[in-house]
């Protein structure tokens, strides 16, 4: 049975809902073909932000991610552990770690992105065009909303 429109008071409630089934349901069908073993959301979210600002301090990841510093030493300890991540001293303050993805971590973001690509493209494809136009038409409304998010988390 197809579902109505929401109403202005359930809308901002079925637009969550329908975000965090969506990104849920990715990621299981994700899990379902790996051959390795299976990285934890906040540890791929700080692979994710070392591939994109490398070098970055344990301190910055942790602001960034807006997890305890601990929590981030925690996880690159794993992941340095596993061969995924590259801690070096930082040769402007010796106190502090700089962190590099390993090449194994960047081969598993790239197939990582890859296979999500190909999952979301191949249900999308079964869509009509209509509910394919109006979901690329919703990205850049979407992108805006995850900004105002994360402007929101960063305010003291």
């Amino acid at each position: 049975m197809e579902r109505d429109e929401p109403d202005d008071e359930t809308y901002a409630e079925e637009l969550a809902d329908a975000l965090v089934g969506v990104q849920r349901l990715i990621r299981r069908r994700l899990r379902a073909g790996l051959t390795v073993s299976r990285l934890r959301g906040a540890e791929t979210e700080l692979l994710r932000l070392v591939e994109a600002r490398p070098g970055i301090r344990v301190s910055e990841a942790a602001k960034d991610l807006h997890l305890a510093g601990n929590s981030v030493s925690t996880l690159v300890n794993q992941l340095v552990r596993d061969g995924l991540l590259v801690r070096e001293t930082d040769p402007a303050d010796r106190r502090a770690a700089r962190l590099l993805l390993t090449e194994a971590a960047g081969a598993r973001l790239r197939d990582w992105r890859e296979r999500r690509a190909a999952l979301v493209r191949s249900q999308v494809d079964r869509l009509d065009p209509a509910d394919r136009d109006a979901l690329r038409a919703a990205v850049p409304a979407l992108r805006r909303l995850a900004e105002n998010l994360h402007e929101e988390t960063d305010r003291p």
